[in-house]
């Protein structure tokens, strides 16, 4: 009986050195990501924009639009992708700023710069080649709203312009990349008239009070109707809420079929 009780001790000895250990391993690594969640907004406080207002230049942002209130960032993955960010200080997609009327309709105003990317492809791209998307809270690694300018995955393409799908100005159901999505169109006009965010917290149940579960993409379809998706995070089924995984930064969908 004695044996056993110090081995149980010895054992229960380890169990916890064991979590003590992945304890500190957790805090680190979460340490770590924190320490560099601030770095978009850094880029754009302290110097995006102070150089545009000193010196006119927008370094080192692509372009800084202060009466419009957005930047646009040349991110380093990928040879087109780029970021639209506010001016002001916007965590995400879960910030209340964002359902405000007043505040900048940021998804309009990324699709309206998507010209960029056909410029540094020095080529037309179109549309339905493109996706606007922004992540959900647990699906980033950034604490400065960020909306992703970039190519649409080549299969995602292919899946949402299937003849069979008949998309509408109602959310319907759709399975991508094996993520439950919600999609609906969206005309041009609606999404001048009213920001995506305030949207699809007035139209999804449940969505208002946990925009932050949620990730959203734009795209068009080749019929030329603008989407709109959205996912919500369900960590149990490894689904961060990142609608980002609908984009291929590397932009295969732009390369020429074989013989052409």
């Amino acid at each position: 009986m004695q044996v056993f009780s110090v081995s149980k001790k010895k054992a229960l000895s380890l169990l916890a050195l064991i979590i003590i250990i992945v304890a500190a391993a957790l805090f680190y690594i979460s340490h770590r990501i924190t320490d560099h969640s601030g770095v978009l907004w850094k880029f754009v406080s302290q110097q995006c924009v102070p150089d545009m207002e000193q010196h006119q230049r927008p370094n080192p942002c692509e372009k800084v639009d202060l009466s419009a209130g957005y930047v646009l960032f040349k991110d380093r993955v990928g040879p087109l992708q780029y970021l639209l960010m506010p001016v002001q200080r916007i965590t995400g997609i879960e910030s209340p700023l964002l359902q405000q009327p007043t505040t900048p309709n940021f998804f309009l105003l990324a699709w309206q710069q998507r010209h960029l990317l056909s410029e540094k492809h020095q080529a037309a791209i179109p549309d339905s080649q493109l996706a606007m998307t922004i992540n959900s809270v647990s699906g980033r690694t950034q604490n400065q709203m960020h909306i992703h300018l970039s190519c649409l995955r080549s299969d995602i393409a292919h899946q949402i312009n299937q003849p069979s799908q008949n998309f509408s100005d109602h959310w319907q159901t759709l399975s991508l990349r094996s993520h439950p999505y919600l999609i609906r169109t969206l005309s041009p006009t609606q999404l001048a008239e009213e920001s995506v965010f305030i949207r699809v917290a007035r139209e999804i149940p449940g969505a208002e009070n946990n925009m932050g579960d949620y990730g959203l993409a734009l795209t068009t379809l080749q019929n030329g109707k603008l989407v709109l998706l959205a996912v919500k995070k369900d960590l149990l089924k490894a689904n961060t809420g990142s609608a980002e995984e609908l984009q291929d930064h590397s932009c295969k969908i732009l390369a020429k079929p074989s013989g052409t």
